[in-house]
């Protein structure tokens, strides 16, 4: 489970992480990352989105552990004040762990690499 201070739990980050950042996706999920509003230099926090559309109760909760415990290991890669919305697409519900986790390896650096500067690349 992700630390208290690297859990995103207010709607307005969620609201602004995906309105203000770069997206990036795959097949299983969809990843916005997007800096604070008010830098802080607090650590770097992650939500998590999952819908009925990936499946009944017993499916999304798995996803959301599975989501949550391949986050708390790639946070550290992660710049202070960042938000990061990780939102789960229908077939996350049929993905093996080790699919999510290359999902979300893949879109992370995509997000992360076009904030040096290589334009729409993450998109």
């Amino acid at each position: 489970m992700l630390p208290a201070d690297q859990r995103m739990a207010h709607p307005t980050a969620f609201r602004h992480a995906v309105k203000a950042g770069r997206r990036s996706g795959s097949r299983t999920l969809v990843t916005h990352v997007a800096v604070a509003a008010t830098p802080t230099g607090a650590p770097a926090q992650v939500g998590f989105v999952v819908s009925k559309a990936v499946g009944n109760a017993v499916v999304r909760n798995r996803v959301k552990r599975r989501l949550r415990h391949l986050a708390r290991a790639r946070v550290s890669r992660l710049e202070p004040d960042a938000l990061v919305v990780v939102r789960a697409q229908p077939a996350a519900g049929a993905a093996s762990f080790e699919e999510l986790a290359s999902d979300l390896d893949r879109c992370l650096d995509r997000s992360l690499g076009a904030d040096a500067g290589s334009g729409q690349a993450g998109q």
